[in-house]
């Protein structure tokens, strides 16, 4: 029934779908199994993609060849690049969704990629024979062959899910869990646990008084986050988001219900996401707090279904409805269903290589929350990566690994093998030592070459770069030439309060001014119109950055290059640490579970001293 396929996917969420499409598009034969067709690519919590350093994964993605911004710029109601008060490599898109178009273009996006083939069932095994992995088994019986296998069960794996005192099996609301794969990999030496997540209640919009919440409105400007020519919606088609606020009376409404919550009744042993809380966890933490923030977000442009971003909860469903018509402007609000708490399985991702492929079984791969990590960019991100690599393993060829000067991707999956998790794992720009080199604006400088050279980024999407990096140079070129006299720019000077000119001085100086902007320039002083007519704003803008920002992007590509040294000091794969009697106990617990590749990686290890690599670092010497 089943032909032997290159590259077998399983799950097709945000990680899955990625997988997919990557393997395929590199020339893989792929089956894509998924325990239900009409779930696929399934917004799961927040219908919204990007936001602070996830836009940036997002854009990264897309620069890659991967279909997650295009499919993000087709389904957005609203946009807004966050932190725009801030320098470039903060800035960080962010829209809201409507979810089942969202789903619907992954979909098509998926039927019309030639190479996939879908299978709706379980997967219940591994065909697993001397350490490689060959294949899958599925709940109807099947043994489905395979040169790569690539799990992203999500929250599926064993998963439970809670509200108050009742609990039941399933990974997601009305969807069953996925059982079999944890105990067998588990056999077969993986160390596994459990993780908690949550989502809050859903609202009838229809039942809501919005006058008395803040209105949050997309920007005027959509930039979105496909670097392809994506039609998107107008700025004025936007619909809007609204802010409202718990209240002390809302916190002791919800504290009536602690006595039945499954986290402070230690019915959940899955450990929550640090930076997303529920509710009940906000007032047990920040009992100091007499209000939380609320995101009061629609889900799509033809329903009523509001979701709560804020309220994300897994006490019973009547103290959840009591509190939440405490909130200013839900007083009549009516719930479709109620917020909820998952646990789920997941494997440590020390136990992967930089490729995404396990180190105790070969040509098997895992991404997304199976990895420890939460939210849809961060799972859509490993899956590319590992339908990429699972593609590579397939046909003979080296992995493809991303470096952390390179992308917010590889700033990801080295945080996850050298220091694991032991909660969800979300990305900040924090996280990232080279975010002025890793901005949003770049993604398609920095990573479309190399995935073109993988057969992975289109012939478009190439030269749509190359242009760029053309009109980057002529407009740098032109800046640094034109001569601007007192009379040609004074009067736009005075407008920006900055000094006037009583000599000639070139454009480029006159940008790198405070407050200065090149479109603002472009559009009051008619010698740089004229000079700068034929470049689009995309260009422009990163022209600006580069030369407001030159001195900064030297001094971190020299801190780069310092650290590329220890990169380039590859310790053996067979290297004995017990030899070393000076380490740390913990750097040689830490070294032999790990086993990096390399003095970088090795100086990375949590738990890992300066010394210690110095230590490893003289004994390589000799």
């Amino acid at each position: 029934m089943f032909p032997s396929y290159d590259v077998i996917v399983v799950g097709a969420g945000h990680a899955g779908c990625e997988a997919a499409a990557a393997a395929a598009n590199m020339g893989s034969r792929v089956l894509l199994v998924t325990m239900n067709m009409q779930t696929i690519a399934q917004m799961s919590c927040n219908p919204a993609m990007g936001g602070i350093a996830k836009g940036q994964i997002v854009r990264e993605i897309d620069a890659l060849g991967g279909y997650s911004g295009i499919v993000t710029d087709q389904s957005m109601i609203q946009f807004r690049m966050l932190n725009r008060s801030k320098g470039p490599a903060m800035w960080s898109p962010r829209t809201q969704n409507d979810r089942m178009l969202f789903a619907t273009k992954w979909r098509e996006a998926l039927e019309q990629t030639p190479n996939v083939d879908f299978y709706q069932d379980m997967v219940k095994g591994l065909l697993v024979k001397d350490g490689k992995c060959y294949g899958v088994i599925t709940g109807l019986g099947h043994e489905i062959k395979a040169k790569s296998v690539v799990l992203t069960n999500g929250t599926f794996l064993n998963g439970v899910m809670h509200i108050g005192d009742k609990q039941f099996g399933g990974g997601r609301v009305a969807e069953k869990a996925a059982t079999g794969i944890t105990e067998q990999l588990v056999s077969l030496g993986f160390e596994s646990d459990r993780l908690k997540t949550g989502t809050p209640p859903r609202i009838d919009g229809r039942s809501l008084d919005y006058s008395k919440m803040e209105e949050q409105k997309g920007d005027e400007e959509i930039t979105g986050f496909s670097y392809l020519d994506v039609e998107k919606i107008k700025p004025e088609q936007q619909r809007s988001c609204w802010i409202t606020y718990t209240s002390a009376e809302v916190h002791e409404a919800l504290k009536t219900g602690f006595d039945r919550s499954p986290m402070f009744q230690g019915r959940i042993q899955g450990v929550g996401p640090r930076y997303c809380p529920s509710i009940e966890d906000k007032i047990n933490r920040f009992a100091e707090r007499e209000r939380h923030q609320l995101f009061v977000e629609p889900e799509g442009w033809n329903t009523v279904e509001i979701y709560v971003n804020g309220f994300s909860t897994s006490l019973p469903e009547d103290v959840q409805y009591k509190a939440l018509q405490m909130v200013p402007g839900f007083e009549n609000c009516r719930m479709f269903r109620p917020g909820y708490a998952i646990e789920y399985d997941y494997f440590p991702p020390t136990q992967l290589q930089f490729s995404l492929e396990t180190k105790q079984v070969q040509n098997l791969f895992f991404a997304g929350q199976i990895n420890g990590t939460t939210g849809y960019e961060e799972a859509a991100c490993q899956g590319l990566i590992a339908g990429m690599n699972a593609h590579l393993k397939a046909s003979g060829q080296p992995p493809f690994v991303l470096k952390r000067s390179e992308a917010y991707i590889g700033v990801l999956i080295d945080d996850l093998i050298n220091k694991g998790t032991e909660e969800p794992y979300r990305m900040f720009t924090s996280r990232a030592e080279f975010r002025t080199l890793l901005r949003q604006d770049n993604a398609d400088l920095r990573l479309t070459e190399k995935s073109y050279r993988l057969g992975l980024a289109s012939q478009e999407r190439i030269e749509k770069v190359q242009q760029k990096q053309e009109g980057v140079a002529k407009v740098k070129s032109i800046l640094k030439e034109l001569p601007l006299d007192p009379e040609d720019i004074n009067h736009h000077l005075e407008e920006k309060n900055s000094a006037l000119l009583t000599q000639r001085q070139r454009a480029w100086q006159i940008l790198l001014r405070p407050g200065m902007d090149i479109l603002s320039m472009k559009n009051r002083v008619q010698k740089i119109a004229n000079a700068l007519e034929s470049f689009s704003a995309e260009i422009l803008e990163q022209a600006e950055i580069q030369i407001k920002y030159e001195v900064y992007i030297e001094k971190e590509n020299e801190l780069v290059k310092k650290m590329s040294q220890l990169e380039d000091l590859v310790i053996p794969e067979a290297f004995d640490y017990t030899k070393l009697v000076s380490l740390s106990s913990e750097a040689r617990q830490k070294f032999n579970k790990i086993r990096p590749r390399t003095l970088g990686q090795a100086s990375r290890i949590s738990g890992v001293n300066p010394s210690d690599v110095q230590i490893l670092m003289v004994y390589m010497g000799r």
